[in-house]
């Protein structure tokens, strides 16, 4: 079987999750995968701490993944998706490293919506 290229393994990665058994996205997980959220400033640490984190996360029912973008080269990929459990929903920016099919780094951007400043409405227009 072929190796994965990075959008494939990153494809995977979202297919998986939206399944909610988040145990099962360690299939495209290396062995020594590092997550990253530099607005928190935390970090997670391999497949079983990613897991637990996202089963443990509070929600009102289960989590959907809509990818907007997902785009990459080499080992590359990057990825614009909303997740929602029905009540909440957030926009996330994942930056994957992947190597033989495997992810071994996420950097995750999980941007806060806000109001358009009134200053600028002469400019712009709104989007749905």
């Amino acid at each position: 079987m072929p190796t994965l290229t990075a959008v494939d393994t990153a494809r995977e990665f979202w297919r998986l999750m939206a399944s909610n058994d988040f145990s099962s996205v360690s299939a495209v997980l290396a062995p020594d995968f590092v997550l990253d959220w530099p607005q928190s400033k935390e970090r997670i640490r391999g497949a079983q701490r990613f897991a637990e984190m996202n089963q443990t996360y509070p929600a009102h029912g289960p989590w959907t993944f809509t990818i907007h973008r997902l785009f990459g080269a080499g080992s590359e990929a990057v990825s614009d998706v909303t997740v929602s459990d029905g009540v909440q929903s957030a926009r996330a920016l994942s930056f994957f490293t992947v190597v033989q099919g495997k992810v071994t780094q996420m950097l995750e951007f999980w941007p806060e919506p806000y109001a358009a400043p009134s200053n600028r409405a002469h400019l712009v227009e709104p989007i749905e």
